[in-house]
């Protein structure tokens, strides 16, 4: 069996939402900031376990801008969506508090969606200012406010590839629950 699922990336501008997608598409890495204007879609093919045998789920990854000026017209681009990708940069602190927001804008536009939190840039242990807590402490808000169930947590590093793959299958397993 073949399914497709919109899977929304979203956070704070340059947390990593773009390199998190170029790593699990491509498996690369590029160190070079360049901000997202609008909407980018990718997609890839996972194959997920179900109780009826193997599912291929396609999952159409929509990269958001995170900057303030498209807050506007996010709800066109959540329309849809079986899911999102939380993302923080975990050597600032300040972005985590916008996940929870993030979260119920999102459900607003699409109840029962599902979600998973990344801590991202762990790879910069020096710098780091959120915690695994941390992540669990805002998904439990965010499981609280949004009915949505339980919400995974990883610190993740799309420089070295450090649970990027598990938090996509993760999600792609949830929303085809």
């Amino acid at each position: 069996m073949q399914v497709s699922k919109k899977v929304c990336l979203l956070g704070e501008f340059a947390v990593g939402k773009t390199s998190l997608v170029r790593r699990f598409v491509y498996d690369a890495f590029d160190d070079k900031y360049i901000s997202t204007i609008g909407v980018k879609v990718s997609r890839k093919t996972v194959v997920v376990p179900h109780e009826d045998g193997p599912i291929d789920v396609n999952v159409m990854l929509w990269d958001l801008a995170g900057s303030e000026e498209f807050s506007r017209v996010r709800a066109s681009y959540f329309r849809g969506a079986a899911g999102a990708v939380l993302v923080c940069d975990v050597t600032r602190a300040e972005t985590l508090a916008g996940l929870y927001s993030a979260s119920l804008d999102l459900i607003r536009v699409s109840p029962g969606a599902c979600f998973v939190v990344a801590g991202n840039k762990s790879d910069l242990v020096d710098e780091q200012q959120v915690t695994l807590a941390d992540l669990h402490a805002a998904a439990a808000r965010i499981e609280g406010a949004t009915g949505c169930g339980s919400v995974p947590c990883y610190l993740s590093s799309a420089r070295t590839g450090q649970d990027v793959e598990t938090l996509f299958r993760r999600l792609a397993e949830r929303v085809t629950g």
